[in-house]
């Protein structure tokens, strides 16, 4: 039954898989909402909240994906089917004929013939409404930058239509301006974190043990967990999809900025360490240019003060805080583990060449796959020796793709947890560390 702007809204939040329940906790964290008004799916949760639960999400959810207003639901056999349940939505209460849209479409076990067919079925019944409703005037369509975003998901018996309140995916925080190649995702690290234990997203507590990341690269890990010891809202610095909607109430959005803005201490707290004194979130790269990015991008998020930031290998340098702590890293593999620090450098002598220096490698083929392999080898060796030298008591988790990565550490897991990066299936590894 087609839903319209009102006091209660059902709301549909992705995410990726092995994140879902992790979600759920930050909902209930951030609205109190549970049973009914919170139910865990696959793939994401659905909640029933008012308007002012959609933006809340908005500004402080960093594990969905998107916020999503579901319209409508019915079963649906055919194009038909699908177009007479578009048609029936008062898309007229949620935007006007002078604003432009786009219609996104996914499907599972779906019998339709064609998502683009499906997605232009809904395009026109909307295009149709429009015209019934306003005296022959309609919306134009904009792909790259619409006003307003109409997704639609297809299962083999129902069809659901939902419009977009988040606009760019929440990801997206708005301070990033600096990275490097295919930098970690926002969601993920918060989701590491989760899953790691040093964010509680229900409790909405953070740990007091000293949190380090060794492969920094432009600061996803730090600055996600620096913004949570700080109350900083993820969504602070960006613009969203639901300002261009007619049930938007600019008052009220500032009102609800304003009082996130009022939660949020004035500084880390905690416990500190001699050196860093206020600090416990620290990140470290071999590559001084992506250490540079990192400290532009702290600056731009908001949490400078709570992180530092060092160049160093991985392989060498030593324990930042005096406590131990958790060590959360994304590690580098293949190629980019190759022109890194000291492994890769002692994989060079090995081979007897001097083609491990950093930089991109020269060599493509089935030479750079196996000295990319030897380096890898040669990287996680060294850091499970300098892990048992110098990091006795922390614990580390790595996230990879890698299921022998045990092996390449000679370490034993004691737990593991399915995360997905994009369309690649990963797992975060625990290690508890123990001296020699």
């Amino acid at each position: 039954m087609p839903q319209t702007p009102g006091p209660m809204l059902t709301l549909f939040l992705p995410c990726p898989g092995g994140v879902e329940e992790f979600l759920a906790g930050e909902v209930h964290g951030l609205t109190g909402l549970a049973g009914q008004d919170l139910l865990t799916l696959r793939g994401g949760v659905r909640v029933r909240g008012g308007w002012d639960v959609a933006l809340r999400l908005n500004l402080h959810c960093r594990l969905a994906q998107r916020v999503l207003i579901e319209l409508a639901q019915a079963p649906c056999r055919d194009e038909q089917d699908l177009y007479r349940l578009a048609f029936d939505v008062a898309w007229e209460d949620w935007f006007t004929p002078r604003q432009t849209f786009r219609v996104d479409v996914s499907a599972q076990a779906s019998g339709l013939r064609s998502l683009n067919f499906a997605a232009l079925r809904i395009k026109d019944a909307l295009a149709d409404r429009f015209r019934q409703r306003a005296g022959g005037v309609r919306p134009s369509v904009d792909t790259s930058a619409p006003n307003v975003r109409v997704q639609a998901h297809l299962t083999a018996e129902r069809a659901q239509l939902y419009i977009d309140t988040s606009g760019q995916p929440l990801f997206k925080r708005g301070w990033r301006q600096d990275k490097g190649d295919a930098p970690l995702k926002e969601t993920l690290a918060a989701a590491m974190l989760a899953a790691c234990g040093w964010w509680q997203p229900a409790a909405r507590r953070v740990s007091a043990l000293p949190l380090y990341d060794p492969c920094c690269g432009s600061g996803t890990i730090v600055i996600e967990a620096a913004q949570l010891l700080l109350g900083l809202p993820a969504g602070s610095q960006r613009r969203f999809a639901f300002e261009q909607l007619r049930p938007f109430d600019a008052a009220r959005w500032n009102a609800i900025k304003k009082e996130a803005a009022g939660a949020c201490p004035a500084s880390a707290g905690g416990q500190n360490d001699a050196e860093t004194p206020g600090v416990r979130i620290f990140g470290s790269d071999v590559a001084h240019r992506m250490v540079d990015f990192a400290q532009r991008n702290a600056a731009r998020a908001g949490v400078a003060a709570a992180v530092q930031l060092r160049g160093g290998d991985a392989l060498q340098r030593l324990p930042p805080a005096s406590q131990p702590g958790v060590i959360l890293m994304n590690p580098p593999y293949g190629e980019r583990i190759a022109a890194a620090g000291v492994a890769g450098a002692a994989a060079a002598r090995t081979r007897g060449r001097e083609a491990f220096q950093t930089g991109p490698l020269a060599r493509h083929g089935a030479n750079a796959d196996a000295d990319a392999d030897a380096a890898g080898d040669e990287f996680f060796t060294r850091l499970a020796a300098h892990w048992k030298t110098h990091y006795a008591g922390w614990t580390a988790w790595v996230l990879t793709p890698d299921r022998k990565l045990p092996g390449r550490l000679r370490l034993k897991e004691t737990r593991r947890v399915p995360l997905w990066n994009g369309p690649i299936e990963c797992r975060l590894l625990r290690f508890d560390l123990v001296g020699r």
